[in-house]
Formats: structure tokens, C-alpha cells, sequence
């Protein structure tokens, strides 16, 4: 099989082209012939632009997870981890976008499935972008702790599982109801520590003041 061709205006014409296909219809059963039909094109012209049948499916995963990244590039990250988590869901609740989350669970689960193939390394990377943006949330301090990887790494694990769901039964209101009760013990997690940092510098700063007077 010849090697993929480099980047050019109808390679990136044709990826667009499907990728809008197998947002409709997903990976699992794609065939060269029928999308090349679909999209105006040929199988000989697929492989001769993207190397294989292979490297098409790795840059349309590619494509959906910048897609996902740029989408997710727009929620702010200010006011801590727990109202970013409340961002988060609701742009994964969002019905523009639940034929991409599709996709990316379809994604996921063959990369889990097929760990050698075109999908290898997906769902790992996937997992290091969302707790790259959870993350990013967290003071610096805890960030950099054992403490502040679980609680970000469980945090992603209520909303991927709430997201796995939602796309199973379309029930908005039960894993909403189901992540606001896990982001009530992050806020509540949240203030506790805060009050704590500001006790103990209040008398950090108390010892201090004494200790000046002293000298």
C-alpha cells in the first residue's frame, strides 16, 4: 500500500467530506466503496491521498478529537473544579453535539477493543485531554498532588460515565441530577479547604505578629 500523501486542499476537501459522513454513520461498519461514493470520490483516490483504509480512520479520529478540543476550548476554566464541571456537562448535554460524542464513545470503545489498530492510543489520549482541562481548574498547588489527580481523575469518571448513559437513553434529567449530586460534594469539598487555608494562615500570621512583638 503506497504511503499517504502530503496535505493538500482535496485531501483536507475529502477528509471534511468524511467526516461528515461517519458523523452520520459512524466507524464500525465503514467501507472504502460506499463512502467514496458518497462523498464524490473513488477507493483508489482514498488510498492513493491517505495511504490505507487504516490511516483514513486514523485521521477522521484525528479530526473528531480537535473537533472536541476546540469545542471544549471554549469553556472557562475559572472559578474552580466544580463549576467547571458544571460547564462541561452542560456542553456534553448540548444536542448539537451528541453525534461527536457519539463518535468519540465509538472511538473509544474499539481503541479499548483493538488496542493495535487505526484507533490505538485514542481513549488514552482522550482521557489526558479532558483531565488536562480539569486540571487546569484546580489550584496549582493541589494540581500538582497526589490528592488533586484523584479528585480530577474521579470527577472525569462521573462525567464520562453520566455521558456513556445519556447517550444510551437520551435522559437528560437523571444523569444531570446524578453529576449536580457529585459536583455538591466537589463544591462542598472546595469550601472546607479554603476555610482550612485560611485558618491556618490566619494563624500563621498570628505566630508571626506574636514572634515580631516578642523580638
Amino acid at each position: 500500500m503506497s504511503a499517504a500523501r502530503p496535505d493538500s486542499a482535496r485531501k483536507r476537501q475529502l477528509l471534511d467530506a468524511a467526516y461528515d459522513y461517519v458523523i452520520e454513520r459512524g466507524l464500525t461498519e465503514l467501507s472504502l466503496r460506499p463512502l467514496a461514493e458518497a462523498i464524490g470520490s473513488s477507493p483508489r483516490v482514498l488510498l492513493y491521498l491517505f495511504g490505507s483504509k487504516d490511516d483514513l480512520v486514523q485521521a477522521l479520529l484525528a479530526r473528531a478529537r480537535a473537533d472536541e478540543l476546540a469545542m471544549l476550548s471554549d469553556v472557562d476554566i475559572g472559578g474552580g473544579l466544580a463549576e467547571v464541571g458544571q460547564r462541561v456537562w452542560r456542553w456534553l448535554t448540548h444536542p448539537d453535539h451528541r453525534r461527536l460524542l457519539t463518535l468519540w464513545a465509538e472511538g473509544y470503545t474499539r481503541s479499548l477493543v483493538h488496542p493495535a489498530g487505526p484507533w490505538a492510543d485514542f481513549a488514552q489520549r482522550t482521557v489526558h485531554d479532558w483531565l488536562d482541562i480539569l486540571a487546569a481548574a484546580q489550584p496549582a498547588r493541589l494540581r500538582r498532588t497526589a490528592r488533586g489527580a484523584a479528585e480530577r481523575t474521579l470527577l472525569l469518571a462521573v462525567l464520562r460515565g453520566a455521558l456513556l448513559d445519556l447517550l444510551a437513553t437520551g435522559d437528560v434529567a437523571r444523569t444531570t441530577a446524578a453529576v449536580q449530586a457529585h459536583l455538591s460534594h466537589v463544591s462542598a469539598t472546595t469550601s472546607v479547604r479554603r476555610n482550612s487555608d485560611a485558618t491556618a494562615a490566619a494563624h500563621a500570621g498570628a505566630r508571626q505578629t506574636n514572634g515580631s512583638r516578642r523580638g
